[in-house]
């Protein structure tokens, strides 16, 4: 009975660990659902399947027609609600679909290591974190050449970001997507935007330049 609880306990360990991997790149990216959120998500989902199995076992062993895994199934669809909260629309675009989908995972990894199946849990695991690293990288160099990128060092304070987003709007730009990397007190921010043409690019440079608290801008066709 010992060893059970300490596997059990175990189990929830972990999935903090992984739930708290795929967070924090989130985290890091500045998204509305970041380190904690995800880490929550995966450890109840992993509390729930553990309370769905443990609880029936006995039940199950004895012949008894007892179907746990009724309540797990519950998290698959309660899910949405949360993963609801963190989509947002500006104008024409949709943002945290993501994050979205990143939560929803999480509570899959949750599951799956209530239900002691580790070898996916972590396999899913390191998918999900090459997935939006990696693949967000990848997605940024190769799509830049269709739309543009604008690269902005700033201070980190409140107030910056929504800034320069406001500078780009009043110059008809587009942006599809922004992402987020801190260090020591400044934030470089490197949009993806639509419809900066060359000819109005360097008034754009020079307008983000003149703001306060920004430091050099990049602009990548």
């Amino acid at each position: 009975m010992v060893a059970l609880e300490l596997e059990l306990m175990g189990r929830l360990i972990l999935a903090v660990v992984l739930g708290g991997l795929v967070g924090l790149e989130r985290e890091m990216h500045g998204r509305p659902a970041g380190f904690r959120t995800h880490i929550l998500v995966c450890l109840g989902s992993a509390l729930v399947m553990v309370v769905s199995f443990h609880p029936f076992s006995h039940l199950v062993a004895q012949g008894v027609d007892a179907d746990p895994t009724r309540i797990a199934a519950q998290v698959v669809s309660g899910i949405g609600f949360l993963g609801a909260g963190t989509i947002l629309r500006e104008g024409a675009s949709i943002r945290g679909l993501t994050t979205a989908a990143s939560l929803w995972v999480v509570a899959g990894i949750g599951l799956a290591v209530g239900a002691g199946y580790y070898a996916g849990a972590l396999l899913t695991t390191a998918l999900v974190v090459v997935s939006l690293f990696w693949l967000n990288r990848i997605e940024m160099r190769f799509v830049k050449s269709r739309h543009g990128t604008v690269v902005v060092r700033i201070i980190d304070r409140p107030g910056q970001l929504a800034a320069v987003s406001a500078v780009l709007g009043q110059n008809g730009v587009n942006i599809r997507g922004v992402e987020i990397e801190r260090e020591d007190g400044e934030a470089e921010l490197t949009f993806l935007v639509d419809n900066l043409r060359p000819s109005t690019a360097p008034q754009l440079l020079e307008e983000l330049r003149a703001l306060d608290g920004v430091a050099p801008v990049e602009w990548h066709a």
